[in-house]
């Protein structure tokens, strides 16, 4: 519409040019006048069919505008409703949303509780294999299998995760070590001997407590080592009844066998107890005359009790003899009777009674018997007044060399301080045993004494008495009684 209405404003002004260019040019009037018509009737022309052109562009772009505005309608309720169903849509997927967040945090929080379960359940298989690790570490199972608990390595790895298959295996390695810590069996397997050389014999396994062995030369407790999972023998071999015992229940002929419930605690002592000989010779230079004190009243003792044992007789068969020919006055038979006995104190007494009873008075026959009786009582007490010296002295040496033990001890601090305690052991165990050792040697020597002693006295108290009554018997006699 707009381009057809410039082309007539166009046209318009054309022509008003052209009337001017008349009026101007009145000289040439008529050839200007056609002139001008038909350029009149071109314009016109041209104009009209410009008209009709801008008409029809106009009704054109009229029908293109109606069928456009129509479009963009349609356009725009189609936008509107597309723009409705996205909103539902939207709504939908919000709500949607909403929801899955909802189930991503209830998921989430049952994630997480899963995963502390599972950590929680992860970090026993690990904490009970670390347990099972250790114990068949120390199971002397282990010595016939090296790669026995291999999977526990796995399990205790922190970067592992472990699976149903590896806990299963781990229960079923439990159950196998529980089964065969109950057994009492016998194998052939390798050990290091006491000359530190490998060797292979017959091992007795009692459970995980504990393991002896049998090769053609000895018998003895073997140790495990958790390290190497091998069997060392034991550096001490035990004593011959405790070996005699492995012998025959590893030979089928006894049904005990000595065991060791410390696992191996007590027979590690076994290796370190020292004998007798041994701590002896840490007592320094004071037990040897404790020792020689030991052996020369070992030798008194023993001299005594020979004595003091072929001293003794039956001396009431004999007074009773004595006494019955005493009635008859048979005095040579009652010499004759106490001849066999002369090497006996109470038949001595009784002879020399028997010598002097038929010339001499009561007063003088009991000083004869007495005198007899102080000749045998030196004889019965020989060395016993040694003994109880040698009694007396033996726990004064001990505490002398305790004393120098303690002194010795002493200087160790002195020069060296109290940092290392094994280099004042030396000094200490000096006093020990030199004490020990005092004590030992006195207390029995105080027990011979003394029971010697008594038994002197009832040798002496039985001269006393077979003398009285021996004289009683004859002065009866005598009266006339």
């Amino acid at each position: 519409m707009r381009k057809f209405t410039a082309r007539i404003i166009i046209g318009i002004f054309f022509l008003i040019i052209l009337m001017t260019s008349d009026i101007v040019t009145a000289t040439d009037m008529r050839a200007n006048n056609i002139a001008a018509q038909k350029n009149k009737n071109a314009l016109m022309e041209k104009a009209r069919m410009d008209a009709e052109m801008a008409r029809k562009e106009a009704e054109e772009s009229t029908n293109r505008i109606l069928s456009d505005r129509n479009d963009l309608k349609k356009a725009i309720s189609e936008l509107k409703q597309q723009n409705l169903r996205l909103e539902k849509e939207n709504q939908n997927l919000e709500y949607n949303l909403t929801q899955l967040a909802n189930k991503e945090n209830n998921l989430t929080a049952q994630l997480e509780e899963v995963d502390s379960v599972v950590k929680e359940l992860v970090g026993f298989v690990r904490a009970g294999a670390k347990d099972l690790d250790a114990l068949i570490d120390q199971s002397l199972q282990s010595s016939f299998a090296p790669n026995r608990g291999s999977l526990l390595k796995f399990l205790t790895n922190e970067s592992k995760f472990p699976g149903m298959d590896d806990i299963h295996q781990m229960f079923e390695l439990l159950f196998d070590e529980i089964k065969k810590s109950g057994e009492v069996r016998i194998e052939n397997g390798p050990l290091v001997n006491r000359a530190g050389e490998d060797v292979s014999g017959k091992i007795l396994l009692i459970g995980n407590f504990t393991a002896a062995y049998r090769i053609p030369k000895e018998t003895g407790f073997l140790i495990y080592s958790d390290k190497s999972r091998r069997f060392f023998a034991l550096s001490k071999l035990p004593p011959s009844r405790i070996t005699k015992k492995i012998k025959q229940y590893m030979s089928g002929n006894s049904e005990d066998v000595p065991i060791d419930i410390s696992r191996g605690a007590a027979l590690r002592q076994l290796t370190h107890r020292l004998s007798l000989l041994d701590q002896i010779k840490k007592g320094g230079p004071i037990v040897w005359p404790i020792l020689g004190i030991g052996l020369i009243a070992l030798a008194i003792i023993i001299e005594r009790l020979v004595y003091l044992f072929r001293s003794k007789m039956d001396s009431d068969n004999l007074m009773n003899q004595i006494h019955t020919l005493a009635l008859d006055q048979a005095w040579e038979k009652c010499k004759e009777a106490c001849s066999p006995y002369l090497k006996k104190p109470v038949p001595r007494i009784l002879f020399a009674g028997i010598n002097c009873c038929m010339h001499t008075n009561r007063e003088d026959m009991e000083n004869v018997v007495q005198e007899a009786i102080l000749r045998e009582v030196p004889r019965l007490e020989r060395f016993l007044s040694t003994l109880g010296m040698l009694a007396a002295i033996a726990p004064l040496l001990g505490l002398l060399g305790t004393v120098t033990g303690m002194i010795n001890t002493f200087q160790m601090i002195t020069y060296y301080g109290t940092g290392d305690p094994r280099m004042m052991s030396g000094g200490i165990s000096e006093a020990l045993v030199t004490t020990m050792l005092g004590l030992s040697v006195a207390i029995p020597i105080m027990l011979c004494h003394t029971f010697l002693s008594r038994r002197v006295e009832t040798v002496i108290g039985e001269m006393e008495e077979k003398a009285v009554s021996f004289i009683n018997t004859v002065f009866k006699i005598r009266n006339g009684h």
